[in-house]
């Protein structure tokens, strides 16, 4: 198959948080849209084996940070390619804690949109998540947010095995 058409959608990059009792987490998605104005809407889509999903599912709740084009690259080592079942992603990243119990992670973050969980979908590896927007902030008005393709482009940067749209090299 080629991918390349794949390449073309137009997707921006974001860390997805939530927060079950002590146990924060967080992952890279490149997967989030709006769904809905009125009430305002948002979907994201994660992998079944992130520990993530299951924080969501049982917490109820989400945030998206939107990253800008000059993120900072451990920001992606951490929360891209590492898990969160062995190790803090929080640690040493500056973040707030929302209203819905959220973290929201404001480092490197354009703005930021908190969730409350009203539907899920589950499409086989992934489950979706559509949640109706809570509170929400616009961190720098002057910086642009990270595309996927500036990231893979500019960045050189690769999918994680558990993203919707890895694809195996080889």
């Amino acid at each position: 198959m080629n991918y390349e058409p794949f390449y073309r959608i137009s997707y921006g990059l974001y860390i997805i948080a939530s927060a079950l009792q002590e146990k924060k987490n967080g992952y890279i998605a490149n997967t989030v849209f709006q769904v809905t104005a009125d009430p305002p809407q948002l979907a994201v889509s994660c992998n079944k084996n992130n520990l993530t999903s299951i924080i969501i599912s049982q917490s109820g709740a989400f945030s998206v940070s939107i990253l800008h084009k000059d993120v900072d690259p451990k920001l992606f080592g951490t929360f891209g390619f590492r898990t969160g079942k062995d190790i803090d992603k929080f640690a040493g990243v500056a973040y707030e804690m929302g209203s819905t119990g959220a973290p929201i992670v404001t480092e490197s973050t354009v703005a930021w949109l908190e969730c409350r969980v009203t539907h899920t979908v589950d499409l086989g590896s992934h489950i979706l998540f559509v949640g109706k927007v809570e509170a929400q902030a616009l961190l720098d008005a002057d910086s642009e947010p990270l595309t996927y393709e500036h990231y893979r482009k500019v960045k050189k940067g690769k999918a994680p095995k558990n993203a919707p749209t890895y694809v195996p090299q080889g």
